[in-house]
């Protein structure tokens, strides 16, 4: 297909170069319908889990077939998945998901904390996003095994409390959107990754460590009710990131709102992996 034959959203996307940021949260049980478009290894794992929590893990992952369906014009029952070798160990069983059919450039990238989601969509190259709730307890713990000395000393330095606990996570979403972005997700070495929490952003950072190196715009996104979110995109990139909002995770129809946010520097069922989001 294409791109004058595309989907307006597609052609949209792909125009400025930009990224669509969409975000939600599941609050009701999707319906049976929905919940067929899962693969296999998505309801193991929606079972698998207490019941609200499989619920909101099914809700997001219905949601990337419905979104993504906008851009590619299938429906959501024919979109197929797969995964890009991982670019530390090259096994393709726990890299980036990936959409195989229909064909396309489209890259995009998942991540929930508890029913709220956010996906991240770009045709300009790979993009990872995190979202983090910050009232899932002390980072105390895993501060230590996460930041680097310099990370660590920043954080420590401030107040015990929601300065501490807010650098600290804006440290994590920024360090997971860019081992998203990879493909490695968290297995990497977290702390050999600088994000400077007391930089604003957005900044670029340089990854070195497994993965291979490179550099990688990040910047924070607006997070409301205690939610922190980080996007990570290709250094260099200048289109702009555009946050749009889905009224419900189970099948209602995509919000038109759209934000602005300019970059500086200073699957019948669909085969898709479970996400590590």
């Amino acid at each position: 297909m294409s791109d004058s034959d595309s989907p307006a959203e597609y052609r949209a996307l792909a125009a400025d170069g930009g990224v669509h940021v969409w975000h939600g949260s599941t609050r009701d049980a999707p319906p049976a319908a929905a919940l067929r478009l899962l693969s296999t290894a998505e309801r193991t794992v929606m079972q698998s889990r207490p019941r609200t929590e499989g619920l909101w893990y099914a809700g997001a992952h219905i949601t990337v077939r419905q979104i993504l369906s906008r851009y590619l014009g299938v429906p959501a029952a024919g979109l197929r998945f797969g995964t890009r070798p991982c670019p530390w160990c090259a096994d393709p069983g726990h890299g980036r998901p990936v959409v195989t059919g229909p064909p396309t450039d489209l890259d995009f990238n998942l991540s929930h904390a508890g029913p709220h989601w956010v996906l991240a969509v770009s045709t300009a190259g790979p993009v990872g996003i995190d979202i983090e709730d910050g009232r899932s307890g002390s980072s105390a713990g895993a501060a230590a095994l996460t930041l680097s000395d310099s990370e660590l000393t920043y954080v420590s330095g401030l107040m015990e409390g929601d300065a501490r606990e807010a650098a600290f996570l804006r440290c994590w979403t920024r360090k997971e959107a860019v081992l998203k972005a990879i493909g490695t997700g968290i297995t990497a070495d977290l702390k050999g990754l600088e994000v400077r929490p007391e930089n604003e952003g957005p900044l670029t950072v340089r990854s070195t460590g497994q993965g291979g190196t490179g550099e990688w715009l990040v910047q924070d996104l607006p997070g409301a009710g205690g939610l922190f979110v980080a996007l990570a995109r290709p250094a260099g990139s200048h289109g702009p990131v555009t946050l749009r909002s889905l009224t419900s995770a189970a099948g209602a129809a995509p919000g038109t709102r759209a934000v602005p946010v300019p970059a500086r520097d200073t699957t019948a069922n669909s085969s898709l992996v479970p996400f590590r989001s």
